[in-house]
């Protein structure tokens, strides 16, 4: 026991300015019962709980660092810290903040879409033929505005355009970024689920726009050129998911990362970190609206997932919200199969291959998972044409091991 220090009337037990915290010290027996030693209470002494041993009594013991339960990284403090690591360079830190600019933008449309008269049919439809919604018009406006006001973005391609389009010079940078502003549109009257769904390229050099040597068409031809690249060239890919939280999902190549929105302060926080999708999970999700039209090996396949088995004798469970993004934050966090295969009527599938199949893709193997056509790997296919479709099997990586047994 350390040795007793008498107290005078100027002396200070505990100096105000050291570093050691007086939750390391408690007071000794005599100072709690000093009718027990016959000493006056001024004969205090105090003892180390975790310190030094007797053989050096005045050594200080080590704090223990704990994390502050206020303290929160916001996005932006984020991307800073990947610049800052070499991650990323400053141009694309300033292109990730602008899609999450957008998809803030979009969140709170979606919030008040019935409020505000944004529900419903624009009455126009786009290059694939289907009807645009009043938001899916609106929210691709919101993403060019954004990517163009960036000052590093260079060619824009969206589900909702007929063609990339090049940003005027004065605002252009190198990036190429492909998005689908809203994906489940069709969810927007009913308030469910929705999402928007990015992926960004580095530039094909040989490909950048020359406004002043260049005719439109030319342009035009480059900028489908430089935009049709495999996901495997992906710098960055993500999503927004705009359900009952606002998450904003991204990986740079190291991993995937999740921020939820906190409307009291308007910016995305880091509530995921470094997911991992689990190597198996028994929920798929399948339009099976659909079967009677499938390969009878995927028939054979979903036959097998209804049957019971499994720990606990039970079938797979299925889950389908009919949005992408919806489809895939449930399957990073809880594992298992999403699918959406070809079938007689959509000899391609449904899916854009540059938009939404090729960023999701990268995500999930980001996370430990995989992402097949049925034959290959969806970030080894090299789009020719900027709305290109494709069948697509994602999730897992056991449960698309077991699908492929089922299609060889």
């Amino acid at each position: 026991m350390a040795e007793s220090i008498p107290i005078s009337p100027s002396t200070t037990l505990f100096s105000t300015t050291t570093t050691t915290s007086i939750s390391y010290l408690r007071p000794s027996h005599r100072e709690i019962q000093p009718y027990l030693t016959g000493k006056p209470i001024s004969s205090l002494c105090c003892q180390a709980v975790a310190g030094a041993g007797p053989t050096s009594p005045t050594a200080t013991p080590t704090p223990i660092k704990r994390k502050n339960r206020y303290e929160i990284e916001n996005l932006t403090t984020w991307l800073l810290k990947q610049e800052q690591a070499g991650h990323i360079d400053a141009e694309l830190t300033i292109v990730l903040s602008s899609i999450s600019l957008a998809c803030k933008q979009i969140a709170s449309l979606l919030q008040r879409s019935s409020i505000i008269n944004l529900t419903g049919a624009q009455g126009t439809m786009n290059i694939q033929g289907e009807d645009q919604k009043k938001l899916d018009v609106i929210s691709n406006e919101l993403f060019c505005n954004c990517l163009r006001s960036s000052g590093r973005t260079g060619i824009i391609a969206s589900e909702e355009e007929d063609v990339p389009v090049a940003v005027e010079e004065t605002n252009s940078g190198n990036y190429i970024v492909v998005f689908d502003p809203i994906d489940g549109s069709a969810n927007i009257d009913i308030a469910l689920t929705t999402g928007s769904i990015f992926g960004i390229y580095a530039p094909d050099e040989q490909c950048l726009v020359d406004y002043d040597n260049d005719t439109l068409d030319e342009a035009k031809e480059k900028c489908i050129v430089s935009v049709c690249q495999p996901g495997s060239n992906l710098l960055a890919a993500g999503y927004c998911l705009y359900s009952s939280s606002v998450v904003f999902t991204i990986s740079i190549g190291t991993g995937v990362h999740g921020f939820t929105l906190d409307p009291a302060y308007g910016e995305f926080v880091l509530t995921h970190e470094d997911i991992k999708i689990p190597k198996s999970g028994r929920i798929y999700s399948f339009n099976e609206g659909n079967f009677d039209m499938w390969d009878t090996k995927l028939q054979n396949y979903l036959n097998h997932l209804r049957k019971p088995g499994g720990p606990n004798g039970k079938p797979y469970s299925g889950r389908y919200i009919g949005c992408l993004v919806g489809e895939i934050h449930r399957m990073l966090l809880y594992g298992g199969i999403y699918g959406n295969p070809k079938n007689e009527k959509a000899k391609s599938g449904n899916l854009r291959l540059l938009y939404e199949c090729a960023p999701m893709s990268y995500l999930v193997e980001q996370a430990g998972g995989k992402a097949i056509d049925g034959v290959q790997r969806i970030l080894d296919i090299e789009p020719e044409q900027i709305h290109q479709r494709t069948p697509i099997f994602i999730g897992s990586p056991d449960e698309i091991d077991k699908l492929v047994s089922y299609l060889a």
